[in-house]
């Protein structure tokens, strides 16, 4: 992919809230309390099919809070905290099985948090055997990890090793000294660099880094120095994220607002212009939705050759498989329906002790809904629309199905970011950066949705 030259004018026009599609509908349709015995069915029914699974462990310790974070956490210093929590995920994983078709394939793993690596490496062990003595794994697992370099070891790498992981995601955000002294989150450079040097030198195969831009005391020049650090690290794959502030939902984020130092909405889009086109120049894919990846890497060939999936862990190599989620608040999707787990510890808890999944809201799709989702889902990752194969995918006249959707296309197509064609649409080069904006044309639920998404830019 060439340099991609970013117009600030139409990400003005185009900033606005916005779902990030990780699931259609968005969790914010989720509603609860469920009907235990009608959702306990519908899993059972779902588990008559041989599809395979991706398994989600969510792990939500943290020694410290991030003022900027966004993510369902516990923040404890007591290491004996996750020791029982592993006892809890073991009932629950027996729980699950009851329901499950135990000859389906895991494909996927994922190690998601707070922060995943608080186990100390013997507990990440014997999470792994817990898992792997109840579930049969395919032979080519996709298996991958958030860590956090603070409080890395190489024991941890061992461990990490030992369980099967061979990707890993590592929390970065800034290097600049003043904006980590002002989001709580100190982390020198050299911290990560030998974060990286021990992952690799154990095999792990894909490595990527997650940065936000919108933090305080963040300049285009600051920025710059992170990107060019990053750089000289030579990740496979990079998640540059926005800043979404959301104090009504993280109180934790007013602090952010006393610093009085963030940055202004036109420095944030010089930012965000400057990274698109600094990576892009460097020969990273913009594969969309925050998300870049080296021209030689498997969610840029995936996309290429229209099989990339997208899905609560965001983009993915593996389609058609169910995710079951473990732990307080995640998330699990099957073919027609989502569930979510209490998002509180102590509910969570109590639902397992009680010998019950700890389910506490969820969705059943109607057929309009799966429609949706697959439309939505192939233009955030095809980044196309073929008429002729989604009708033949939905056994429907996928431009009839959509007329109202396609024709309010045209104000898209006038500012560049999608070209529409008798066989479909395209987006463009520049609409990549707006493909949550064009895939909310065809969100039946947009309207009524909540309003206080992050801004799609």
């Amino acid at each position: 992919m060439s340099r991609l030259n970013v117009d600030l004018e139409l990400v003005k026009k185009y900033n606005v809230p916005g779902p990030r599609y990780t699931s259609y509908p968005p969790a914010t349709q989720f509603s609860g309390p469920v009907d235990r015995a009608l959702w306990e069915e519908k899993i059972k029914r779902n588990n008559t099919a041989a599809r395979d699974i991706s398994l989600y462990f969510h792990l939500p310790f943290c020694q410290t809070l991030c003022w900027f974070c966004g993510c369902t956490t516990v923040i404890t210093t007591q290491q004996s905290q996750s020791g029982g929590y592993l006892k809890y995920l073991e009932k629950e994983m027996d729980l699950m099985r009851s329901h499950l078709n135990l000859d389906r394939k895991v494909t996927q793993l994922h190690f998601g948090g707070g922060t995943p690596t608080f186990l100390t490496p013997e507990e990440l062990r014997q999470l792994g055997q817990m898992i792997h003595s109840r579930f049969e794994f395919s032979k080519n697992i996709e298996a991958g990890v958030e860590i956090d370099p603070r409080r890395f070891t190489r024991e941890h790498v061992h461990a990490l090793s030992d369980v099967g992981f061979n990707r890993a995601s590592l929390g970065v955000q800034d290097f600049n000294p003043q904006v980590q002294a002002a989001v709580h989150r100190i982390q020198p450079l050299e911290e990560t660099e030998r974060s990286i040097e021990w992952l690799r030198s154990s095999g792990f195969n894909s490595l990527n880094i997650d940065l936000i831009y919108g933090l305080p005391y963040q300049t285009v020049a600051s920025f710059e120095e992170t990107i060019d650090a990053v750089l000289d690290i030579c990740p496979d794959r990079l998640a540059i994220f926005s800043y979404a502030h959301v104090p009504w939902i993280k109180p934790a984020q007013k602090i952010l607002e006393k610093e009085a130092a963030l940055p202004s909405p036109e420095v944030k889009l010089q930012i965000l212009k400057l990274t698109i086109e600094k990576l892009t120049d460097q020969g990273f894919v913009y594969i969309g939705m925050d998300h870049f990846a080296r021209a030689n890497d498997e969610l840029a060939i995936a996309q290429q050759q229209g099989t990339l999936q997208r899905n609560f862990q965001g983009y993915s190599t593996h389609g058609g498989a169910d995710i079951y989620g473990f732990g307080m608040s995640a998330v699990s999707q099957a073919e027609d329906f989502y569930w979510q787990n209490e998002k509180e510890l102590p509910d969570y808890y109590a639902s397992v002790d009680r010998g019950e999944l700890p389910l506490a809201k969820g969705y059943f799709m109607t057929a309009d809904d799966q429609v949706r989702r697959h439309t939505i889902m192939r233009l955030m990752c095809d980044l196309r629309l073929d008429y002729d194969k989604l009708s033949s995918d939905l056994s429907l006249d996928f431009p009839s199905y959509f007329d109202r959707e396609l024709g309010s296309l045209e104000d898209l197509a006038l500012d560049g970011l999608i070209e529409r064609k008798p066989a479909g649409i395209e987006v463009t080069e520049c609409g990549r950066l707006f493909i949550r904006n064009i895939a909310m044309r065809f969100d039946a639920h947009i309207a009524t949705t909540p309003k206080r998404f992050s801004r799609t830019v």
